[in-house]
């Protein structure tokens, strides 16, 4: 009688399931922030007030101009001259019909720098564009 087992150690084995599982967490996390990102603010532009103001529903995508007080004109924290931002936008008229572009200026920025972009938005077929304000607060009511 033979009683000795054909015992073989176990080979070591890589446990993947904790690693999966921090890699959706991880991946989630990335998708997340990323979308947010889109949704680009210029903390040192502030917007002109209006009574009819209000924080609009963002839509993955749209394009956001940025208008300093000196005229310069950013999209996604990148300095671009009018031609540059006119390339742009051919190329998002022409893959993307009708997509939304907020324009968000200084409120002590020139109208003329205003209207440039404006200009240059028209001239790319791009007709879909809002100005962005902020609510006003003041609560002041007139009294005639």
């Amino acid at each position: 009688m033979n009683f000795r087992k054909n015992r073989r150690g176990m080979l070591p084995a890589f446990q993947l399931t904790s690693m999966m599982d921090i890699i959706f967490l991880m991946l989630f996390f990335f998708i997340t922030t990323s979308i947010f990102s889109q949704w680009e603010y210029e903390v040192s532009i502030s917007l002109p007030s209006a009574k009819s103001g209000k924080v609009p529903d963002r839509l993955p995508g749209e394009i956001i101009i940025n208008i300093a007080k000196d005229g310069r004109v950013s999209v996604n924290q990148q300095d671009l001259t009018l031609e540059a931002l006119k390339g742009r936008l051919d190329r998002l008229a022409r893959y993307f019909p009708g997509q939304p572009v907020v324009l968000r200026a200084d409120k002590d920025t020139r109208y003329e720098a205003l209207i440039k972009v404006v200009d240059t938005c028209r001239m790319a077929d791009i007709w879909n564009f809002s100005m962005a304000t902020t609510e006003d607060k003041s609560g002041a009511t007139e009294s005639k």
